[in-house]
């Protein structure tokens, strides 16, 4: 047994009488089927048998008994196995007791310290005139038209649209694209685009290197530089509509139920203010859990820390995949970034191992009638009936997953409500 680790050893024995049993029993099975020359079926003798078949009935007796005595061991000595055990060092001799070594892991012991006084402190959101004013501003943004510009050249501010052909250097395939609208000086704007369009007039043919950060959003030109051709069709003004009534009604829709500025106002300030507090709850949530990892130091079962792995990489390729992005073609060592995400695995796991035990200590669990509104709130989503989704998780065998995922929520949110809130004012970097 090693003291920092949840990896445990035993060693057992099964007495010679009960394996000379087992093995009597196993052999009489097999005698009754088996087929040996010069015998008719279950009329060969038992010697025979045994030394015909000595290792097909050590091998049955090993698997039949292991199991059973090993788990009578594990209930005495009250340890409970978070991985299969691995079964090795098998001592197998005739007359004698059966010896093996067991091998796995459990869970940690420990105190479970302070809970229900934790103190943390989260950012003050504000929710006031200055951003009601930048919400309305981003509405006109969005709503703003784009008017062809004549007689002067771009500048900052204006959209330029061109038709490009770019090549990459070293070699490879080309980009060409038209009616391509360029924001000049806009923070999405490559910087050579900016520099080479400002001044430029329709009917110009500009000519430059542009190189893609290693970060740029489409992967396929992310990290790459091209030699681009640019031929410059047109100018155009961002013209952003009036602030009135009737940009009220066109920008929020019918379904927002405003009509007037002042409305508009009042409806984007309770947002913000709903906003502010999911914010709020969500951070103070994820320091509770900080503040209680911190506070408790005991060992992970590295099997729990292995599937947690698994999990934040299975959830990157499908965050990956749901932006186009095929995994697949990626450039990436895969084994070195999930090897990446050990330090916060080891940490997720310490979070559900205390919630599980606070849960336990404050009698808290998921009813099946909150399984059934999660179930029913996942079906109308995915768009399948909630009888449907029931029968497939229940197959999938998920259904104590997502019950013991209700069982966590629940116990965050009793320490979220157990726990002093302080708003400090938000570091400006």
């Amino acid at each position: 047994m090693t003291e920092a680790t949840c990896r445990r050893e035993i060693e057992l024995e099964i007495p010679a009488d009960n394996v000379a049993k087992a093995a009597e029993k196993v052999a009489r099975d097999i005698a009754r089927i088996a087929r040996i020359p010069g015998f008719r079926p279950g009329k060969a003798p038992i010697t025979l048998v045994r030394r015909r078949f000595a290792d097909d009935i050590q091998g049955e007796v090993v698997q039949s008994l292991v199991p059973e005595y090993l788990e009578k061991a594990l209930g005495e000595k009250n340890l409970i196995p978070v991985t299969r055990p691995e079964v090795d060092k098998v001592e197998f001799k005739e007359g004698e007791p059966l010896k093996f070594r067991a091998i796995f892991e459990v869970l940690p012991e420990f105190e479970l310290g302070d809970y229900k006084n934790l103190q943390v402190q989260v950012d003050e959101i504000e929710a006031g005139d200055p951003q009601v004013d930048k919400a309305i501003e981003e509405m006109r943004e969005r709503a703003a038209t784009f008017v062809p510009v004549e007689g002067r050249a771009a500048k900052d501010g204006d959209s330029v649209l061109i038709k490009l052909k770019g090549v990459p250097t070293g070699g490879g395939e080309p980009v060409e694209a038209d009616n391509v609208l360029v924001p000049l000086g806009a923070e999405e704007t490559l910087a050579s685009f900016t520099e080479n369009l400002r001044g430029a007039s329709a009917g110009d043919t500009k000519k430059f290197e542009a190189r893609y950060p290693d970060d740029y959003p489409d992967k396929k030109l992310a990290g790459k530089t091209y030699d681009f051709s640019v031929d410059v069709e047109g100018i155009k003004e961002k013209k952003l509509p009036e602030l009135n009534d009737d940009f009220v009604k066109e920008a929020a829709g019918e379904k927002a139920e405003v009509a007037t500025l002042d409305e508009l106002r009042k409806k984007i300030r309770e947002n913000l203010e709903a906003s502010k507090e999911h914010q709020q709850a969500s951070q103070a949530r994820d320091k509770i859990l900080e503040q209680l990892v911190s506070k408790h130091d005991f060992p992970v079962p590295e099997a729990l820390i292995e599937g947690q792995m698994d999990t934040r990489l299975e959830r990157m390729v499908r965050s990956l995949a749901s932006q186009g992005v095929d995994p697949r073609g990626m450039n990436v060592d895969w084994t070195a970034l999930r090897r990446q995400q050990r330090d916060r695995s080891v940490t997720d796991v310490k979070a559900e191992l205390l919630l599980d035990r606070i849960a336990t200590a404050e009698k808290i669990d998921a009813t099946e009638e909150e399984l059934e509104k999660e179930i029913s709130h996942l079906a109308e989503h995915g768009g399948e009936s909630a009888t449907a989704l029931r029968a497939r998780l229940t197959k999938q065998g998920a259904l104590d997953t997502m019950k013991s995922k209700l069982r966590s929520n629940k116990t965050i949110d009793w320490l979220y409500s157990n726990a002093r809130i302080e708003k400090t004012a938000k570091s400006e970097k």
